[in-house]
Formats: C-alpha cells, structure tokens, sequence
C-alpha cells in the first residue's frame, strides 16, 4: 500500500520548477495557472529568485504547491496514471496539507494558490515581527518536549508545533519562552536546541488571527471529498468529509502537526510505501519513523520516469 505525500515550508529553493517546465506542457501549465490566479509571476522568482523574496511565506506556500502539484500532473497527465489507483492515502506536512488536498481533486489549484496566499498572508501579519520565534529540539521524545514548553512559557505562550519523529520537535511561541524552553531543554537531556530562521511563531495560539482569517477563506471555498483519504495534521486520522477537512485545516493553524502519529498511523493501516512529491524533506523522516518502509522523493523528470516505471 502507498501513500503520497507533500513537504511544508523550507522545502523552497531558487530555480525549483524550471527542469519540469522546461520538459512538460503538463507542468507548465500549472506554474500558468497559477500565475493568473495569483496575479504575480510567481513561477519567474520560483526559478530566478531572489531568495529572499522567495522565502516570503507568501510567496513560498504557493510556489511549494505549485511545484509538487506539476511533479504529480507530469506522473498523473502525461504519464496517464490515475492517483486513486496508484495511492491509498494522502498527507502533507503543515501547508503540504493544501496540496495533498489539491492532488486528492479536494481543492482545485486555483482556490488552493488563492488559500496558501491568504494563508501566508495572515500567518506573517498575525504576530508583529520580533514577538514570537520558534525552535528545534533534538533528542527529546514529544512528551518530554512538551513538559518543556509548558514549563518555559510562565504565563506566555510555548507550544509544540510540529513532532517530527525521531526525536525532533519543533516550539513556536513569545520569543522570551522559546528561549527561556532552549535553555530548559539542554539542562533536561537534549541532544541540540536551536532557534530557527523563520518570519512568524507557526502552529502556535499567537496564530489565531489567522485561523480566524483561514476559517472565513475556508467556508467559502468548495471543499470535495478526496479521491482518497487524507491523515490530517491535527489529527492524525483519516478523513474525507469536507466540512470535517474545513475543521481541521482552521484548527491546524494554532495546533501541533502531529507528523509523526500521522506516518505511524498510515503504517499501522498498512502502508509500506511513500512517494514525496516536490522535495526531499519528509522522506528522512518519515524512515526515522519507520525504518522499514519504503520512501521515495521525486522532484525531477528522471524521477517521474523511475517512478512510473516502478508504478
């Protein structure tokens, strides 16, 4: 059994798409697509940069999308492999959930592009730049990390935003308790904890604007049932019913990625293999979670082609 599944933010890099466009009508006609919904030349700073414009998180959620979404329509279009034949699950990490959705026929591409832009939108504009931060610890189990947090937030907010597996678990919180919970992981036995680069306290209560944002884009947008079910981040459980899949895309703004009770999950209900579509970030972890499962990261048209081949 084999599930897809699609990378969150920091899986952007410059020049990302432009192998694909160049050898497929099919993916460069998601990249067009894209840029008339956006109204930008999104796919020109996808393969051009500048890096920092790029990293945007305005401007990396869509182009993350868009870039895994081609990868798949090059295997599905032109490679005429239908997904609900090829995949029993879908899954993705924290915005990768949009595009999980997006390859399962839930949400459209273009009303996808139209939420990861409101998305990044609200997620960059909830928190003034400065208040909050987030870090990685390394060497913790999720129950140890999140005794952590709680300790170090003392009256502020510290949460954990994404449990990775193997060991590493991301806080996001007020920059004073996510340090304060650096500090508090290396005296109770972490391996490393390091802040981390990044523009705004994601998956966290700081981030409730923007589940209030994300919760009015949701409701109007059209939601399907997938082709095949979705393991939801916040959940860590299969789920098809649109209005349960608006739910839980609102609640995973402000709530834990639950990555790895996700992977274990989808092992449990008998899957061994996991295609990553658009980047290579999952796939170590998801073999940190289950070293006997098979992974697989297809990103260029030498990868489609041994990926159909295999399929």
């Amino acid at each position: 059994m084999r599930a897809f599944v699609f990378p969150g933010q920091g899986s952007q890099s410059v020049g990302m798409g432009r192998e694909l466009a160049a050898a497929s009508a099919a993916a460069r006609a998601v990249f067009q697509e894209v840029d008339d919904t956006l109204g930008q030349a999104l796919f020109r700073l996808m393969v051009d940069g500048p890096e920092n414009e790029l990293t945007l998180t305005a401007n990396a959620q869509p182009a993350i999308m868009a870039n895994a979404i081609a990868t798949l329509r090059v295997l599905t279009g032109e490679g005429g492999f239908r997904l609900a034949e090829k995949a029993a699950f879908v899954a993705g990490h924290s915005l990768g959930e949009y595009t999980a959705l997006c390859a399962a026929q839930s949400i459209d591409l273009a009303t996808t592009a139209l939420l990861l832009r409101t998305r990044g939108d609200a997620m960059q504009a909830a928190v003034p730049v400065g208040t909050g931060a987030m870090a990685v610890l390394l060497g913790l189990d999720f129950d140890a990390a999140v005794a952590v947090a709680k300790d170090a937030a003392q009256g502020e907010v510290c949460q954990a935003a994404n449990d990775n597996g193997g060991g590493q678990v991301v806080i996001s919180g007020h920059a004073a308790a996510v340090e304060r919970a650096i500090e508090l992981a290396k005296e109770r036995g972490a391996k490393r904890a390091l802040p981390l680069s990044v523009s705004a306290p994601f998956h966290c209560a700081l981030m409730a604007p923007a589940a209030d944002v994300m919760s009015a884009a949701l409701g109007e947008a059209k939601v399907q049932a997938p082709l095949v079910p979705l393991y939801a981040n916040v959940s860590a459980g299969a789920v098809a019913d649109p209005d349960v899949i608006r739910d839980l895309l609102v609640k995973q703004v402000t709530g834990t990625v639950r990555w790895r009770e996700s992977v274990e999950a989808m092992v449990a209900a008998g899957v061994t293999e996991f295609v990553e579509f658009g980047g290579k970030v999952l796939s170590p972890m998801i073999k940190r979670i289950s070293a006997d499962v098979t992974t697989r990261s297809v990103m260029t048209m030498a990868d489609v082609e041994a990926l159909a081949k295999g399929l």
